[in-house]
């Protein structure tokens, strides 16, 4: 039953109720007439109205994503590279005193490494999108309650929208229709 067959349905039964004569809604009645106006007006109302989301899950997709260059610790050992085998190797070397210059460089070499421990190299920023694929994300975005998971909702469907998103006209909306 559509909106203007309800709103005659409506004066019938209150003319009824109301012990008024039978009243004439044939068609192009004058309540017929009225009745098709009324829903007009009221489709056309609600078409212009503002309605608030109370409820909504929905998954995001992720278009692109870059981030800034960052800095990156080093571990002394990978700065000594292959010069720790060497540094150790001299030391077993049966000359007197090696041992305690070997030692020196060691301290000198690490003095002037240490600088670089923390932050001493960069790592490339990323410029990654979807359409490349070098980008996949998931996510979610929601209004009302959290559902904590993109696992806790489906909304690929019909039954999944009309179970994950409500939209609700609330008084302040309502008293902007009037």
């Amino acid at each position: 039953m559509g909106l203007k067959a309800k709103i005659l349905d409506a004066k019938r039964r209150a003319a009824l109720e109301t012990n008024m004569p039978p009243i004439d809604t044939s068609r192009n009645s004058y309540l017929d007439k009225e009745a098709e106006y009324i829903a007009d007006a009221i489709i056309d109302t609600l078409r212009e109205a503002d309605f608030t989301i109370t409820q909504l899950k929905a998954p995001v997709v992720v278009e692109s994503l870059k981030t800034p260059d960052q800095s990156v610790n080093i571990e002394l050992a990978t700065l000594l590279g292959d010069k720790a085998p060497i540094l150790k190797a001299l030391k077993k070397i049966p000359i007197p005193a090696i041992g305690e210059i070997i030692d020196k460089l060691e301290s000198e070499l690490e003095r002037a490494i240490t600088p670089l421990l923390e932050g001493g190299a960069k790592l490339a920023g990323l410029d990654l999108g979807k359409d490349a694929g070098g980008l996949e994300s998931v996510g979610y975005v929601y209004i009302g309650e959290d559902p904590d998971s993109i696992e806790e909702f489906d909304v690929e469907d019909e039954d999944g929208q009309r179970q994950h998103t409500t939209v609700k006209l609330t008084f302040d909306d309502g008293e902007e229709l009037l």
